[in-house]
């Protein structure tokens, strides 16, 4: 185990002792998982600073004489703060809150939100992948707020993973909160692992459909919701 001194005794690093709380008990943290409930206060403070040191020494391994130069001198920092506080927020902070309520007037048709603008990082080169997601919906029993879709949205995409698992995580979530008769994930991104390297084909976006219940059952519903998005700006 990775130790430090402190106070004149050998202590485990923050990130160390987090990973023992998690193997302890049971919890996955792969790249694409939240980690929240294994947090204490003053953890994140302290794991921003331990990142600051390893992306400190990243940068000198990469033959850049930070201390000499102005532009990377807080460069450490700024990396640090970007991927825990920032671009994969998503694993350190605890789902937002969704207030249900229920669905008295028992709407049964369909109902559509988007484009909602996402940005997550591809877990193999850790570059941006920007784009847009729309969601529909043919509720059951309960209804959230629209701004929720959002909010759920950002807290599953700021994380490392593939586009594929943040679609299908996004819909877990929303038949988990309202249990609707029919959830529908359509994610629409551009991946600078293919355009800032790599093969650089610069115009290409990768699309996935994620269709749940109704949507996935039925053809007529699956056409309508593709209908709806399209006059939302969805090609």
């Amino acid at each position: 185990m990775e130790q430090r001194i402190q106070n004149g005794r050998q202590t485990r690093s923050t990130s160390t002792r987090i990973k023992a709380r998690l193997t302890v008990s049971g919890a996955s943290f792969l790249a694409n998982d939240n980690i929240a409930d294994a947090l204490r206060p003053g953890d994140l403070e302290d794991l921003q600073k331990e990142v600051e040191q390893r992306a400190g020494a990243l940068l000198a391994s990469l033959v850049i004489d930070v201390p000499n130069d102005h532009n990377t001198r807080d460069t450490a920092k700024r990396i640090a703060k970007m991927f825990l506080r920032e671009v994969f927020a998503g694993r350190y902070t605890a789902r937002p809150k969704l207030t249900d309520f229920p669905n008295t007037k028992k709407l049964d048709e369909l109902y559509t939100v988007g484009p909602i603008a996402v940005r997550s990082a591809c877990s193999h080169h850790l570059c941006p992948i920007e784009g847009h997601l729309w969601v529909g919906v043919i509720p059951g029993e309960r209804l959230i707020g629209l701004s929720k879709f959002s909010r759920l949205a950002r807290w599953i995409l700021a994380r490392p993973q593939i586009q594929e698992e943040a679609a299908v995580a996004l819909a877990d979530e929303i038949e988990m909160a309202i249990k609707p008769k029919g959830v529908a994930v359509v994610l629409k991104a551009k991946h600078t692992c293919m355009t800032w390297r790599g093969v650089q084909e610069h115009e290409t976006t990768m699309t996935t459909n994620v269709m749940r219940g109704i949507f996935r059952e039925g053809p007529a519903s699956r056409a309508e919701f593709f209908g709806a998005i399209a006059a939302q700006g969805f090609a």
